[in-house]
């Protein structure tokens, strides 16, 4: 009867280590995903550092292929996981990851300058030579504009950045100046599903 009843008592003692175990092997494993990577951080966690302009093209210096990374910082007292995988408890000033901005490609050519010679001198057909469309200016050379109807048309054209240089390059404009995005769906574009209300 003692020894079926120590069996017993190893049996549930047994159990209970193994149940304190298991929910202490639970506990861990939660915790320790608690903490997401730094680059899975939502807005207000991080700052990102503003982009070193480059004078000549007004892009960010860091620019290839379209693409170039800021540094980011987590908030003070923010913990996430570095590229490393080690965990990390921020104070404010340490880089935490690093963040892709789109820039565009540019290879001279002066927004400026193409609408400032499309309005004084687009009649001359001066506009399309800068740009690099020699037999257009020098049609609009001999038709002085087309007579006039095509300087005009050009000039909203270029002020619009519709008609752009003739390497398909984009204009250089201020960083923080007066630039057009173009929107356009293609077979590529996500199209959302609208919801009724």
């Amino acid at each position: 009867m003692a020894s079926h009843r120590s069996r017993l008592f190893c049996l549930r003692t047994l159990s209970l280590s193994i149940f304190f175990y298991c929910t202490y092997c639970h506990f861990q494993l939660v915790l320790g995903n608690d903490v997401d990577s730094c680059k899975s951080l939502r807005l207000g966690q991080y700052l990102c550092k503003e982009p070193r302009i480059d004078d000549a093209t007004q892009e960010p210096a860091n620019c290839k292929d379209m693409i170039a990374w800021v540094e980011c910082l987590p908030a003070p007292n923010v913990s996430c996981r570095l590229s490393n995988g080690t965990e990390f408890r921020f104070s404010g000033e340490e880089v935490g990851f690093n963040q892709s901005i789109p820039c565009r490609n540019v290879s001279g050519y002066s927004y400026k300058i193409a609408v400032a010679l499309s309005l004084f001198l687009g009649w001359l057909g001066a506009d399309r030579f800068y740009l690099g469309y020699p037999a257009l200016g020098l049609l609009k050379f001999c038709t002085v504009g087309f007579c006039g109807i095509g300087s005009l048309a050009d000039f909203m054209l270029i002020s619009m950045q519709i008609v752009g240089p003739s390497d398909k390059s984009d204009y250089i404009v201020d960083y923080y100046g007066a630039r057009l995005t173009r929107l356009s769906i293609t077979n590529d574009t996500y199209r959302r599903t609208q919801i009724s209300p």
